[in-house]
């Protein structure tokens, strides 16, 4: 596998402009018009400016706008090709391609000549191949598992043998269980095994037996971007090569999904059997349509149970009589085909075509960018001579034929260890670089090349790792990796941005050079009315809870009156400033904070109720677009910016933001008149109401695009799925509002002090702190701030009592890259994310999620400020050190 890193001290490729004969085509696009051109013109939605300061000597115009490095997984479609789509259908009308009239025989004949083009883009024709439409290459890859000529095990036969390379997609390994239940021998085949195979050549056999064999491998690995040789399948087929010794007859399914997104494929020269595909990664738009390919060789061999409408040529309601229709596509398209997705595709071509000139550009501007990037991130080396990343592939990047237009690796920190993709994935959004991170729905190649047994893959899945979350490293071994692609589109200025945000984010010191990034919209530090304390989303997470229905609950005496919260709510209280510099005694609550809104500013009481679901009112709204989903900081930083205040007494919520006039909004809602509405939070469904056009209208003009306010019905309840393992009382479920992970978060001051010491520490004498106390408590947005003796300690805890109420900790809380925005002015900082990331080794905590251990609900409960905190440790647990002492040890080391 190739890989590795230059000299060290050696300046990165990267920035010399890689002086080999490839490099000037990077800029000079395709033709007379510049790629800088095509860009601006059919991708102006990437160019929507987001400015990001990094080391001094990398300048800002390398991070404007979107830096989308996902092609394998989803390429862009052209803003010409959608246009002229809907031109199309403004102008033409298309019926049900099954009727007779004049619209549906229209369809019908734009169908046919969009087959043909596709057959022609692969350079055959309709003499030796069909092209079935499928709901895309997976449904392309099912048909074929089930209507292959099949022959099952039996007393006189070994039966056909189905063999896979493990190098292939979730979707071929797939077919294996519908094989296996067919009773057919099923053979997984290395990628080493299948080269010496093609080295030692193939066995003799009978010559006369035809029992059917399938071997399936892709042109290009989505995984690694290794290009097989293509040759394989004129091998496999004439028996020069055979995957395992069965004697038959061997057909092939080329996997070409993700090798058709960059490259020719000539079905003239290399006539493989089925070649699947998807059309979105060609073109980018329809999304959900793909075709089969099928040899005309191969089709009469073809078995279909199930028929459905358009499929029979004839058949009877009352007997088991069924006469397929004779053409290939029209016996295996059951049902009315996509026929709108299929006219699209027409376009597709035409701006592939109008915009690139051909595929075989696309092939070599595609691999240059690869070449180039893999280059300078090869040379990329720490002080010590560790390298930065390593590289999972196969090739050099030598050529094309080889090696597509994508690259594998993980971050490694100067030790050799492994930075979890998930880390570097919440590094990457803040740049606004857009990459994809996991195993790619290709565990065969992710256990390859990072060295994963299938008994460590079994473990994994024991700790609570499943494909496509977040759970990057376990026992210290990562489970999957950072994967980067290029499009057509792709630039230069793409390949140099990443590379920057890898050299800005691993080798420059986040103290000495910090690196700042504000939305597209003006954001300031005038934009906060007032110096309120609005603290943020820290996590995946939102904490704390409440219903505003809680029965046990009586907020008679406790009407803290708006004013009263307001004032709380401007700076720290006395007690919490006597905290900071340690005037207080061990374990106190010192600050409490909810936020009614989630996402938005917080709102600081000193004391207030608690309901079953946590601090009353706590995220029991939430701002969502106008398709009903979630907005948080991720995408609107401006959020933070609107601050709820809470008059219990009034029965109000009052919201205001700079430049807007005050809105007030009941705390229940009107039964009768609510509008009724569901959304999700963190893949959990919640009913919800809308809280009216005239609050919707506020947000709108303040967020700069349509969006709505909803409530949490009072009579829903949504369960916890994160518990501390205990078993609850008899009848009783914690219940969350619209929270992301658990009812309170709770952070210990002495934890942030530590942090505040390690990003201030390159601070000169007399300047200014970088990062003040008040900035860095608003980040975590927790409900509950407490003092400690000792950094981190709050992870060491079991369980806690705060007065009368007694909690379970849940565990820590997994920060996002929502950390890195300033609550008071709606800016974003990279250090503080990157510095956690560096000094709580892998995983960046910080805080502890709590859950209500038991409530009494014969009365109301409140927390206060100033109340006892007394934790329960964990048993044999010892406090984890402080950033200061983990570097302190390592400067004596």
């Amino acid at each position: 596998m190739a890989g590795g890193a230059a000299e060290p001290g050696s300046e990165p490729q990267a920035f010399q402009r890689l002086p080999d004969p490839g490099a000037p085509r990077l800029t000079s696009g395709y033709g007379r018009s510049s790629l800088r051109e095509l860009r601006d013109r059919e991708f102006c939605r990437l160019a929507v400016v987001v400015w990001i300061y990094v080391c001094v000597q990398f300048l800002r115009e390398f991070f404007r706008g979107t830096v989308y490095l996902d092609h394998a997984g989803a390429t862009l479609f052209p803003q010409s090709q959608l246009t002229n789509f809907t031109k199309d259908l403004m102008e033409n009308i298309y019926g049900n391609p099954h009727s007779q009239n004049v619209t549906s025989k229209l369809t019908h004949d734009t169908v046919e000549q969009v087959r043909y083009r596709i057959l022609a883009h692969f350079h055959t024709t309709p003499e030796d191949y069909s092209v079935i439409f499928t709901a895309g290459s997976t449904a392309a890859l099912r048909l074929v598992a089930e209507a292959f000529p099949w022959v099952s095990r039996g007393p006189e036969s070994s039966g056909s043998h189905f063999c896979y390379l493990t190098d292939n997609h979730t979707s071929v390994v797939g077919m294996r269980n519908v094989v296996l239940s067919m009773n057919v021998t099923s053979a997984p085949i290395k990628p080493e095994d299948m080269l010496s195979v093609g080295e030692q050549g193939a066995a003799a056999d009978d010559p006369h037996c035809q029992l059917p064999h399938l071997f399936c491998y892709p042109a290009q690995s989505n995984f690694s971007g290794t290009r097989y040789p293509l040759s394989w399948i004129g091998d496999i087929k004439s028996g020069r090569m055979r995957p395992v010794r069965a004697p038959g007859r061997w057909f092939v399914l080329l996997d070409a999904a993700s090798y058709v997104s960059t490259s020719p494929l000539d079905l003239s020269v290399h006539q493989a059997d089925f070649i699947p595909i998807s059309f979105y990664k060609i073109f980018g738009f329809p999304t959900g349509l793909g075709a089969l390919l099928v040899s005309k060789h191969v089709a009469p061999l073809m078995r279909k149970g199930y028929f459905g409408g358009g499929t029979a040529a004839a058949y009877l309601a009352g007997e088991d009589f069924y006469i397929p229709r004779p053409s290939v596509a029209e016996r295996f398209e059951d049902g009315t085909i996509s026929f709108l997705d299929v006219i699209a595709l027409k376009h597709g071509f035409d701006a592939l075509e109008r915009l690139t000139g051909g595929m075989e550009n696309i092939k070599q501007h595609t691999f240059e960018l690869a070449r180039y990037t893999h280059g300078a991130l090869s040379a990329l080396c720490y002080p010590n001579g560790a390298p930065v990343v390593r590289i999972y592939s196969d090739s050099e990047f030598s050529s094309p034929d080889v090696q597509g237009p994508i690259i594998n690796f993980n971050v490694l920190d100067d030790s050799g260890h492994v930075v979890g993709y998930s880390q570097v994935d919440k590094m990457a959004s803040l740049y606004n670089i857009h990459l994809r991170t996991g195993c790619f729905c290709n565990t065969g190649a992710c256990q390859r090349h990072l060295g994963l047994s299938n008994e460590m893959v079994k473990q994994h899945l024991q700790a609570g790792h499943i494909c496509g979350d977040d759970v990057d490293l376990i026992d210290g071994r990562p489970t999957g990796s950072v994967r980067i692609s290029f499009g057509y589109m792709s630039t230069l200025d793409d390949a140099e941005a990443f590379l920057k945000f890898i050299i800005a984010t691993r080798l420059c010191s986040p103290g000495d050079q910090p690196v700042l990034q504000a939305s597209s919209r003006e954001v300031g530090a005038s934009s906060v009315e007032n110096n309120c304390y609005s603290p943020q989303e820290g996590a995946c997470t939102d904490p704390g809870v409440c219903s505003d229905s809680c029965p046990s609950v009586d907020t008679t005496g406790m009407h803290q009156s708006l004013s009263e919260a307001t004032g709380t709510q401007q700076t720290l209280p006395e007690t919490a400033a006597g905290v900071l510099h340690g005037d207080l005694g061990n374990h106190v609550v010192t600050n409490i904070f909810l936020y009614p809104i989630k996402s938005c500013a917080a709102f600081e009481v000193t004391k207030w109720p608690v309901g079953s679901q946590g601090l009353l009112y706590d995220r029991n709204w939430m701002v969502v677009n106008h398709n009903g989903i979630c907005l948080s900081q991720k995408q609107e930083p401006r959020l933070c910016l609107i601050q709820p205040y809470i008059d219990l007494q009034q029965r109000i919520m009052v919201i205001k933001a700079k430049g807007m006039e005050p809105i007030e909004l009941p705390l229940e809602e009107d039964g009768e008149q609510a509008r009724i509405c569901q959304s999700k939070v963190c893949a959990d469904r919640v009913n919800t109401y809308d809280c009216g056009e005239k609050i919707s209208n506020w947000l709108s003009k303040f967020i700069g695009r349509p969006c709505h306010l909803i409530k949490q019905s009072s009579n829903f309840r949504r369960n916890a799925r994160k518990t501390s393992g205990k078993d609850p009382p008899p009848g009783t479920t914690a219940t969350l509002s619209l929270v992301n992970e658990a009812q309170y978060l709770l952070v210990n001051t002495s934890s942030i002090l530590d942090l505040q010491h390690q990003l201030n520490a390159s601070d000169g004498p007399g300047q200014e702190e970088s990062f003040p106390m008040k900035d860095l408590v608003s980040r975590f947005r927790a409900n509950i701030i407490t003092n400690g003796t000792r950094a981190f300690e709050e992870e060491t805890w079991d369980e806690i009592s705060i007065g009368s109420l007694h909690f379970q900790v849940l565990g820590p809380c997994h920060r996002c890259q929502m950390i890195c925005i300033n609550q008071q002015t709606g800016q974003r900082n990279q250090d503080v994310f990157q510095k956690l990331s560096e000094s709580r080794k892998r995983k960046v905590n910080f805080g502890v999620y709590l859950l209500h251990a038991s409530l009494d609900s014969s009365s109301p409960s409140f927390l206060s400020v100033g109340s006892k905190v007394l934790p329960v440790l964990k048993e044999n647990t010892q406090c984890p050190e402080s950033l200061s002492f983990q570097r302190h040890q390592g400067a004596l080391a």
